[in-house]
């Protein structure tokens, strides 16, 4: 159980720690254009090529929508609770506390725990939580509506193709599905490498409330994930992945987000920073409670 543990959580740290070292050493990484690359062209080629090359029904996607759409309403209502209570500010805490990271750890913890039923499982979430963050989460955050970037969203607009190959059967030609496929392959390791250039360079602020709600985020998400799956009787891989997903730290689009519209970025950045970090000391134990599972 060690080593597959292990075995598990060293892929991402050694990414991880390759973007870190290689800011702090000075060295240039245009964290812009490589998160619009992943973002606008690797995680939608991913999102194809990998439903085009495995099969999963339509029950398997309305479940795991299911599944998404109750976590996503705890996990929103109890930090509305938390944020009321300690009198912070929404536009500020909201979106962070809400939106985890799916994508950049999420993702890789659920190819290398469950392997390539893991990767769809895991990808399945990440577009329908890509889906709350661009329309829910921007919101919050900017206090206006933003319909218009959520439905021209490359991300979004592979989450339809997606669904459509899902409901049709309809699968990617040859050529085109190699074409994706190899542009997909850079996705995870890229977006690991980017979250380590982001904790390398994040400016952050007021860290004894950054710690507090950091670890508040974890704690919510795996409570809110294993209460979930209890209540839907969940098994196997789906259980595993909604635990692994739900008890992700702070995603670092929302310091993105928060920069761009100016709503406590440092703030968000010290969460991102924190939870990430609790996040791989707390990784071993949810790792050993999903395996066992």
């Amino acid at each position: 159980m060690v080593a597959q543990i292990f075995g598990i959580i060293a892929p991402v740290l050694v990414c991880v720690l390759i973007g870190f070292v290689w800011v702090r050493r000075g060295r240039p990484f245009d964290t812009g254009m490589v998160s619009s690359l992943v973002m606008y062209i690797g995680a939608p080629c991913l999102i194809v090529a990998t439903l085009s090359a495995v099969s999963l029904s339509q029950a398997a996607l309305l479940e795991v929508a299911a599944l998404y759409g109750a976590v996503l309403v705890l996990t929103a209502l109890a930090a509305l609770a938390v944020i009321r209570l300690s009198g912070v500010s929404l536009r500020v805490y909201f979106t962070a506390m809400t939106f985890p990271n799916v994508g950049n750890m999420g993702l890789p913890l659920c190819l290398l725990a469950f392997g390539e039923q893991g990767l769809v499982l895991g990808l399945a979430w990440f577009m329908l939580n890509s889906i709350g963050h661009f329309s829910l989460g921007v919101v919050v955050v900017s206090g206006q509506s933003f319909l218009r970037e959520l439905f021209t969203n490359p991300v979004v607009v592979s989450v339809a193709i997606a669904v459509l190959m899902v409901v049709t059967g309809w699968r990617l030609p040859a050529w085109l599905f190699n074409t994706v496929e190899l542009i997909g392959g850079m996705t995870i390791p890229m977006m690991l490498i980017t979250l380590g250039v982001s904790l390398g360079q994040l400016q952050v602020a007021g860290l004894g409330r950054a710690t507090g709600f950091a670890l508040l985020r974890l704690l919510m998400g795996f409570g809110v994930g294993f209460l979930v799956c209890e209540l839907f009787a969940v098994e196997g891989a789906l259980r595993g992945v909604v635990l692994i997903q739900s008890s992700m730290p702070v995603a670092v689009f929302n310091y993105l987000f928060a920069q761009r519209y100016r709503q406590g970025p440092q703030e968000v950045a010290g969460m991102v920073v924190v939870s990430t970090a609790l996040a791989f000391v707390l990784l071993p134990v949810l790792l050993g409670y999903v395996l066992r599972g």
